[in-house]
């Protein structure tokens, strides 16, 4: 592990997006993004799928062995609000990010190119507007299968950053420790969960793995409402009724090396997390204990990870 720089300053952000609606949720992103500036962040993450939002609560017309024909206009609108990766949305990221003058890392619903296959995916683009890092989601979670595919490519880049190899896991992917391990292998620094996860067993998850990686673990979280859904434009708005008011609770924070949280948890709103992440923790931490170092036994245990 290099030295790291002393400092990083984060931003995170817990949002609602423009649910379906890419191009104004990119308006937000920027709008966003132009708040952190007097905070001189040089690190802004966003939430899982906030480009066009995670439309929790939708089952786009789907039951076991059966699917009603008005679902596939509910994908199909989200289809259209999905990104290409690299597109013209992302030329728009990337503009915000050399405008920001920091690192910015968002979740997207990627649309391929050249299929017609959705992918669940992590952006981070450099304070020079470029994309660095695309990590598509390796497995969705339950019937988030009817939405997105399985990754293809993409499993595990990483960022070589001023403050170490930074990287994501997507919400669930975080419960597979293989994965967690095929990040601590590449020495990561700054550990980026983009999720929905407002549940309170994720808090303890989220301190687990920051002490069993030694990593600083960015925890964003969404929050969004009911009444954010475009239900005049659904195949089921009666899905979208029965969801409580408060859809998504949010609960972003941000947890050091040592398993100790460094802001805590926002919920029931949006806002925008700030720290000040002291680098030097990362290496300190590993003195006891170093998951894939010196406390390690390769001539028992062994991960090959295979990585594209």
């Amino acid at each position: 592990m290099k030295d790291l720089e002393k400092n990083c300053r984060i931003a995170v952000v817990q949002a609602a997006p423009i649910m379906f609606d890419k191009g104004e949720t990119l308006k937000k992103v920027k709008k966003l993004v132009n708040e952190t500036k007097k905070q001189k962040p040089e690190l802004i993450v966003f939430p899982e799928l906030f480009i066009p939002g995670y439309p929790l609560g939708m089952s786009f017309g789907f039951t076991l062995g059966k699917r009603d024909d008005k679902g596939r206009n509910d994908w199909k609108l989200y289809y259209d609000n999905s990104i290409i990766v690299p597109g013209e949305e992302c030329r728009e990221l990337g503009t915000i990010a050399k405008e920001s003058h920091a690192y910015l890392s968002i979740g997207v619903s990627e649309r391929d190119a050249v299929t017609s296959t959705l992918y669940n995916s992590n952006l981070i683009f450099s304070p020079e507007g470029e994309l660095v890092s695309v990590h598509r989601k390796l497995k969705p979670t339950g019937t988030e299968r009817v939405v997105w595919g399985d990754a293809n490519k993409d499993f595990f880049p990483i960022v070589d950053t001023p403050w170490g190899p930074a990287g994501s896991l997507i919400c669930w992917e975080s419960y597979m420790p293989l994965a967690r391990v095929a990040l601590y292998q590449k020495g990561i620094s700054i550990y980026i969960a983009p999720n929905t996860n407002d549940n309170e067993e994720w808090q303890s998850t989220i301190k687990h793995i920051a002490i069993e990686g030694h990593c600083y673990f960015i925890n964003a979280d969404m929050f969004f409402r009911k009444s954010d859904y475009p239900v005049d434009k659904l195949a089921f708005p009666a899905e979208i009724d029965k969801l409580p008011d408060i859809v998504c609770r949010g609960g972003s924070s941000v947890v050091d090396p040592y398993g100790h949280l460094v802001t805590t948890p926002l919920w029931d709103k949006e806002g925008i997390i700030y720290a000040d992440l002291d680098m030097a923790k990362v290496p300190m931490s590993h003195m006891e204990f170093d998951g894939v170092g010196h406390y390690s036994r390769p001539d028992v245990l062994n991960l090959s990870v295979h990585d594209i």
